[in-house]
């Protein structure tokens, strides 16, 4: 797999509108905005040539990720003291989480005709991730953005400008779902005067 230079590190969580703790109720709308069947079929279509290479794509977002937001790591013993990108690359528990996320995510496309089944998919991820793994739903926005950006890097000819909306629509829903279940377990949302 030939990579390229990470950027400059992405800007922290609280510029990105975030504090710790948070789960974005003030402005959640009542729901996530629904796909039209031309999205679906874009997302489908794009995803495809992604998912040939899910591992590896699924390796770079996670390495990015954690390059740029190492705070992350702390969510994963396993690899939470890694720092050089080589020994990331080479860990077999950071490809296997990137495998989940990949498969996660192939999920959701899958299934993006059966709004019932993403929800469900979606609601068992964001649980997991709040209960058992008690990761601060800030993530979720922040790996979303990794991901997006990896993919219009690495498939510049199927990650046009428009594609991109569309992906960032889906991954606004996804987001969507699982800071719902975030709210459903009863994540405590810190006020916006804490710091």
């Amino acid at each position: 797999m030939s990579r390229r230079e990470s950027p400059p590190p992405s800007p922290p969580p609280q510029l990105l509108g975030l504090r710790s703790g948070e789960v974005e109720r003030e402005d959640r709308p009542e729901r996530a905005e629904p796909l039209s069947d031309a999205e679906r079929e874009i997302i489908q279509d794009t995803w495809g040539h992604v998912y040939k290479n899910c591992e590896d794509v699924g390796v770079t977002v996670l390495i990015r990720f954690f390059i740029n937001f190492p705070s992350a790591k702390q969510y994963f013993s396993q690899f939470q003291e890694m720092e050089d990108p080589e020994e990331m690359e080479r860990s077999s528990q950071l490809r296997q989480h990137a495998r989940r996320v990949m498969n996660a995510i192939n999920t959701v496309v899958e299934n993006l005709h059966d709004p019932e089944k993403v929800s469900s998919v979606l609601a068992l991820v964001g649980k997991a991730h709040a209960i058992k793994h008690k990761v601060e739903p800030m993530y979720f926005k922040i790996l979303s953005s990794v991901m997006l950006e990896v993919l219009s890097e690495d498939f510049p000819e199927f990650f046009p400008t428009e594609v991109q909306m569309v992906w960032t629509k889906l991954m606004g829903a996804v987001y969507w779902h699982v800071t719902g279940a975030y709210t459903d377990v009863g994540w405590l949302q810190v006020s916006s005067s804490a710091v």
